[in-house]
């Protein structure tokens, strides 16, 4: 039974069979990762009598393999199937988290047996990360990428609705184990699904012949001032501002005096904005080019810096729908205008390179931002992680806004002899 979708509309990815195989599956996945989420940090207050520099270092650990791995992942999504590649890191994934899970049911966690599982899942998810980016081209084509960037995320930000709410209380309830437990299992119905499509459907481009090395993907985009600009301004956006985990953990523990189903909430609001901004990205696609995402980039700096001074639980949750809207716009503008603006030939590279700037400044960023609550107080840090992400976007437009054109020809022979 065929699906009738307007091929111009908000929903048209669906008319694709593999996209909506993944879709539910990665749907229940994304519930499971917010889950844990919450159930990690949480787990680490309650191991360290709610030290906020742990927090930021099992943080630092879970991304830090990010700088390792991400563009080796790019270069061989670029190479092998991308398919395969996925199911293998799904696998890993649900592996560490069944043995965190089992841990903690068991009543033999330790700190480090949290550091151990957060570096696994770290490896993990680097490798996975550009290879997933650079599938969805292949599952939806060239033509409808920017819409199903804007479904997808839609999709994990509707996880979150969802999965802190869930592990907050299940926390309350039956402490954190279940919540990781929950997650693993998630990984299974992804990999099920991976295993249910049909390659006959798959948008497979023809690509120029290159080496298909990590060397050729960064000479692509250095040859690009629009994509490096569109990195940079994520990089600080995203290492100092996109911190609402350590934020939300740190002002429901110490500030506001709240419990676990309290700081599950937090994670829920943020999401009813976060999802709101998805489904309007999904409206933007035709605005959407450099200039939109270094504007948006100022706005959400400006955001964080006003969630600093919220006084109250109450009026803090209130501001972190606005939160979730300003981060999620920026963040669909800038992946899918790297994606659809890249060759197809070395897309893969080109989004190692953007999920390695996007995430590898979190080892740094959250160890840092876990020591000055520490040193400062949460309120002053997320202060001055608001004002140094406003400051880079506005050095960032003022110096590069005349030089973000996008090139006619986007091949990698034509860039790299401009």
């Amino acid at each position: 039974m065929r699906i009738k979708v307007n091929e111009n509309g908000n929903w048209r990815s669906f008319r694709h069979r593999n996209f909506r195989i993944l879709f539910p599956a990665n749907a229940l996945s994304n519930i499971g990762t917010w889950a844990q989420r919450v159930a990690q940090d949480w787990l680490v207050l309650e191991l360290t009598d709610n030290n906020g520099f742990y927090l930021g270092l099992v943080t630092a650990i879970q991304f830090a393999p990010v700088l390792l791995f991400s563009l080796q992942g790019g270069a061989m999504a670029d190479r092998v199937d991308k398919r395969k590649l996925l199911i293998w890191t799904n696998i890993v994934a649900a592996l560490a988290c069944y043995a965190l899970g089992i841990l903690v049911v068991a009543e033999v966690i330790q700190l480090w047996h949290v550091f151990a599982c957060a570096a696994i899942l770290g490896i993990s998810s680097a490798l996975d990360a550009p290879i997933r980016q650079s599938f969805t081209s292949e599952i939806v084509g060239h033509s409808d990428v920017a819409n199903a960037v804007s479904l997808n995320s839609a999709n994990f930000n509707a996880g979150r609705l969802v999965g802190p709410a869930l592990s907050g209380f299940l926390i309350a309830r039956f402490s954190t184990g279940p919540s990781f437990l929950i997650n693993a299992t998630t990984y299974l119905f992804v990999i099920l699904s991976l295993l249910f499509m049909r390659s006959s459907d798959f948008f497979i481009q023809k690509k120029e012949e290159t080496l298909g090395t990590i060397r050729e993907g960064l000479r692509y985009a250095k040859a690009r001032p629009d994509l490096y600009v569109v990195m940079a301004l994520v990089f600080f956006a995203a290492t100092f501002g996109l911190n609402f985990q350590i934020f939300n953990a740190l002002m429901a523990s110490k500030e506001f005096g709240k419990g676990p189903a309290e700081f599950g909430l937090l994670g829920t609001y943020i999401a009813v904005g976060s999802l709101s901004g998805a489904l309007l990205s999904a409206r933007l696609e035709r605005f959407r080019n450099a200039k939109l995402v270094i504007k948006l980039g100022v706005w959400f700096s400006i955001v964080v810096i006003v969630l600093s001074v919220m006084p109250t639980y109450t009026w803090y949750s209130l501001w972190l729908p606005i939160c979730g809207i300003s981060a999620l716009t920026m963040l669909i503008s800038a992946n899918s205008y790297v994606q659809v603006n890249s060759d197809p030939a070395v897309r893969g590279r080109v989004m190692g390179i953007y999920l390695l700037v996007f995430m590898g400044g979190t080892p740094l960023g959250s160890m840092l931002i876990g020591y000055l609550t520490e040193a400062l107080g949460t309120r002053e840090t997320i202060a001055m992680c608001g004002g140094f992400s406003l400051l880079m976007c506005a050095l960032i437009w003022f110096f590069f806004n005349d030089k973000v054109e996008r090139p006619d020809d986007l091949r990698v022979s034509s860039v790299l002899r401009q």
